[in-house]
């Protein structure tokens, strides 16, 4: 045979090699990426709440420092309970007119 004309099976195993490749990259390569996006958020959200908590650690010892123990209570109580309020009070839109398309 002349390599001009590929035989029968090679075009068959070509094709079928196409096809596993597509295959992976519509699976295995977007699941590979949602994974390592899905770890990378995991890791950011986990450093991002242990920087809230050394913040609050933080302005607590300092204001201990300067007005007394109760007082910084008083003061870091008050600021999770203002945070807490504006959580809360978006939570559901509320009056916002129905949009039109």
């Amino acid at each position: 045979m002349s390599d001009q004309n590929p035989s029968v099976s090679a075009r068959v195993a070509d094709g079928l090699e196409q096809v596993a490749t597509k295959v992976r990259e519509l699976t295995v390569d977007r699941a590979a990426v949602a994974i390592t996006w899905a770890a990378a958020g995991l890791i950011l959200l986990t450093a991002g709440i242990i920087a809230i908590i050394w913040l609050l650690v933080g302005i607590f010892r300092a204001l201990g420092t300067l007005m007394g123990t109760e007082t910084a209570y008083a003061v870091v109580g008050l600021l999770l309970i203002l945070g807490g309020a504006f959580v809360w009070s978006r939570r559901y839109p509320q009056d916002r007119p129905p949009q039109q398309e």
